[in-house]
C-alpha cells in the first residue's frame, strides 16, 4: 500500500483528482518562492513587450509541480498550452505536426524531455532558436529541404534528469529553474488548501503530520490527505484531527519520516549485506531485485535530502541518522533532518 501512496510519479488514474487541486495562477502556487518570483518578473516583462516568454526548463525530482508551473505559465501569458512527453514523440513528423499547430506565443509543454529521440530533438533546435521548421520532402535524388516559419512560441521542458539533455538542447533554454523538495511548513499550507477544496476540515496538527510524512513532495501530500480523508469518513469524523491523521498514516505503513517498505529495505540491505556501504547502485539494485533507474530517480533523492544516504566516489553509504532510525547502532556523527520531526 505505502509504495503506491508514496510514489512521487504521476498516476494516470489520479488525473482528475490532481487537476481539481492544481493552482491556476502564480499567486495561488505555494512554495518554490525564488522560482515563482523570477517567473513572475519574466512573464510580466514578456507580456509588456508583446513577446513570447523565453523557453523554460524545469528540472528536479518528480511530484514537485513542474507540470503545474507549465499550466500556470500559459495561464499567466493568456495563451493555450499543448501537452506532450518525450517518449510519445517517436518521429520528427510527430513534433512537426504539433509545432505547426501552435498559436502565436502559445506554450508547448514537453514532459520527460530528456527522453526525446535524437532525431526529434534536432527538429527543436531551429524551432527554438529561429522559430523555423526544417523539413526534408521526398526521397532520394528528388528530396529537397524546406524551411517553414513557425509562430513565436514558448517551449516548457520538464525533466527529472537534466544531465541527460543534449547540450545543444539545454543551451537553448533561456530560463532554467530547479525545483527542490518542500519543507514541512509549505507542505502544511498545501494540505490545508487541498483539504478546503476537498470539502473537509483539518486541524493544524493533522496538517503538519501529513506534511511531515509526505517526502517533501506536494503530490504525495495530496495523495496522503485523500487517503486519510477516507479513514476520517470511516470513523464518521467531520474533521481530520491529529489522532485520525496518525491512525490513517499508520494503517498506510508510512512512518514518521515518510519512509515506506522499500526505503527501509534499501537501507537495511545496505547495512546488513554491505556493512552500510559504500555500495554501488548496480549491486544494491540487484540485491533488492529493483530497477536501477527506480532507485536512483524515485527513492534516492529523498533519502539523500533527508540525510539517510550519502553518495561517495566509491558508492552509497548509509548515515548514522538512518542507522538510529532503523534501530542499528550509530558508527559516525549524526545529521539534522531536512524534513519531518524527530523519530517518535
Amino acid at each position: 500500500m505505502a509504495e503506491h501512496v508514496l510514489a512521487p510519479t504521476r498516476d494516470p488514474s489520479e488525473a482528475r483528482f490532481e487537476e481539481s487541486l492544481r493552482p491556476r495562477l502564480l499567486a495561488e502556487y505555494i512554495g518554490q518562492e525564488k522560482v515563482t518570483a523570477n517567473l513572475g518578473v519574466f512573464i510580466a516583462a514578456a507580456r509588456a513587450r508583446g513577446e513570447s516568454l523565453d523557453h523554460v526548463l524545469l528540472f528536479g525530482p518528480p511530484g514537485l509541480g513542474k507540470t503545474t508551473l507549465a499550466h500556470i505559465i500559459a495561464a499567466e501569458m493568456g495563451v493555450a498550452i499543448q501537452i506532450t512527453s518525450g517518449p510519445v514523440l517517436e518521429r520528427a513528423g510527430d513534433l512537426a505536426a504539433i509545432l505547426t499547430n501552435l498559436e502565436p506565443h502559445g506554450v508547448l509543454f514537453v514532459d520527460e524531455i530528456h527522453r526525446l529521440a535524437p532525431t526529434v530533438a534536432e527538429i527543436l533546435y531551429p524551432a527554438m532558436e529561429d522559430f523555423t521548421l526544417d523539413l526534408v520532402v521526398g526521397q532520394g535524388p528528388a528530396a529537397r529541404a524546406m524551411r517553414l516559419p513557425l509562430p513565436p512560441f514558448t517551449l516548457v521542458g520538464a525533466t527529472t534528469r537534466a544531465g541527460l539533455l543534449p547540450p545543444p538542447l539545454r543551451d537553448r533554454f533561456g530560463i532554467v529553474h530547479r525545483l527542490d523538495f518542500y519543507g514541512v511548513e509549505p507542505l502544511t499550507a498545501i494540505v490545508r488548501r487541498s483539504a478546503g477544496l476537498l470539502g473537509i476540515a483539518i486541524d493544524d496538527g493533522a496538517g503538519a503530520e501529513i506534511a511531515a510524512r509526505a517526502r517533501g513532495t506536494p503530490r504525495v501530500a495530496n495523495r496522503l490527505l485523500r487517503r486519510v480523508r477516507d479513514f476520517a469518513h470511516a470513523r464518521e469524523a467531520e474533521t481530520i484531527d491529529l489522532a485520525t491523521a496518525r491512525y490513517g498514516l499508520e494503517r498506510l505503513e508510512v512512518d514518521g519520516f515518510g519512509l515506506d517498505e522499500l526505503d527501509r529495505r534499501l537501507l537495511v540491505t545496505a547495512i546488513e549485506h554491505y556493512r552500510g556501504g559504500p555500495v554501488g547502485l548496480k549491486a544494491l539494485a540487484a540485491t533488492l531485485g529493483e530497477d536501477e533507474g527506480t532507485l536512483e530517480d524515485i527513492y534516492e533523492p529523498y533519502l539523500l535530502q533527508l540525510g539517510f544516504l550519502q553518495r561517495t566516489p566509491r558508492g552509497r553509504v548509509v548515515t548514522a541518522r538512518a542507522r538510529r532510525h532503523l534501530g542499528y547502532p550509530a558508527v559516525e556523527g549524526e545529521q539534522k533532518p531536512l524534513f519531518g520531526a524527530e523519530e517518535p
